[in-house]
């Protein structure tokens, strides 16, 4: 079957995968509404294509915190890669470096990142939960620094684990042929069957319900690596991400996966972009599936988005092709889109070439 668009994986990917698995990847919390609503909402902006500009050369490569990257596109941390396919984040590693753009690595990586950096060259972030051992955290970011990787993503809306009722009715753990890389040998516990989800009843063991602010002016001291702070969703944290001396921003509500009946990311996108005042690059994760989505994200002020899902989806059905295929088809679809609408460059892309349903309506000009 040939495959035309990034959501035809899933479907892929739900016949292939343990349903234990799939339902760990695909599910949200509760209700699901946020789920519903990350994709819904892009369906809710449309575009303002100029016409009659020359388009015969689309340049879709921009930089990504100084690292120069082919589209703005990049690879959000998912946990458990090997879950959906034997070579797991080694196989998006190298997807992505294929495809010159960025790859996060899930600090519950099947993959360490030392494993990561054997795969060879490319820009690689890494993705830190922050544990109650501060010791085990120190461990985690200066073995990331030695392997290479160029920033750390703290992802801060995780103090306790939403509630993923698919996980809780699977039981969910970890197959016992799989283990967190990144922390063997740390004494950290495992991913178990319990009667409730496996990985809530770890995070509740091992994650730091106190983190705060503090600890963002802490991270800065441990390490030079530029910090993304993941999980900004409101202007009063956009503006606290700055005050704290943090290199960008990332709008996520972790894929829908904590607090449900938050708004779609790309609805509390503008509000951060705006709240930050071009003092950091602002990113976007959640529901991105087309190319059109990107452009959508990039008019409304981000920097760049992350991909997640997808990735998932896509390793499950095809290994390193997979990936490889649906980096391919999001830029070509990205690329059409700027022809479409009149953008030559990413830098070219503006609000004026979108409107949302908060916007005054356009009004014709008198003649």
């Amino acid at each position: 079957m040939e495959i035309t668009n990034v959501m035809e994986y899933e479907t892929i990917a739900r016949e292939k995968l343990p349903k234990m698995v799939y339902d760990y990847y695909a599910s949200g919390a509760e209700d699901q509404w946020t789920l519903q609503e990350n994709r819904n909402a892009f369906s809710r902006i449309l575009f303002r294509p100029r016409i009659l500009i020359d388009v015969s050369s689309i340049d879709t490569t921009t930089t990504t915190l100084g690292f120069k990257v082919s589209m703005p596109i990049m690879i959000a941390p998912t946990a458990m890669q090997k879950m959906a396919h034997p070579e797991g984040e080694l196989a998006t590693a190298r997807a992505a470096s294929a495809a010159g753009t960025i790859m996060t690595l899930s600090s519950w990586g099947t993959s360490s990142v030392e494993e990561i950096a054997s795969t060879g060259p490319g820009i690689r972030f890494f993705q830190l939960y922050v544990c109650k051992d501060r010791n085990v955290v120190i461990q985690l970011v200066k073995r990331a620094e030695r392997a290479g990787f160029k920033a750390i993503v703290l992802t801060v809306d995780t103090p306790r684990l939403g509630r993923r009722e698919a996980d809780i009715k699977n039981r969910f753990a970890l197959p016992s042929n799989l283990t967190l890389k990144n922390f063997e040998g740390l004494d950290l516990g495992k991913i178990d069957r319990t009667n409730d989800s496996g990985l809530a009843s770890y995070v509740a063991d091992q994650v730091d319900q106190s983190l705060s602010w503090k600890d963002v002016k802490w991270l800065q001291t441990i390490t030079r690596l530029p910090i993304l702070v993941k999980g900004v969703i409101t202007a009063e944290d956009a503006r606290l991400v700055v005050q704290a001396g943090a290199a960008g921003v990332i709008v996520s509500n972790h894929g829908a996966r904590q607090l449900d009946y938050v708004p779609a990311t790309i609805m509390s996108l503008e509000e951060v972009v705006k709240a930050v005042q071009g003092k950091v690059p602002v990113f976007l994760d959640g529901g991105v599936r087309r190319g059109t989505d990107v452009f959508k994200a990039l008019a409304l002020g981000a920097s760049g988005v992350f991909i997640g899902r997808p990735v998932l989806f896509s390793l499950a059905a095809d290994g390193e092709a997979g990936v490889r295929k649906v980096l391919q088809m999001l830029h070509d679809e990205l690329e059409l889109t700027m022809a479409l609408s009149g953008c030559r460059s990413i830098k070219e892309i503006t609000r004026a070439h979108v409107v949302t349903p908060w916007d005054n309506p356009h009004v014709a000009p008198r003649l």
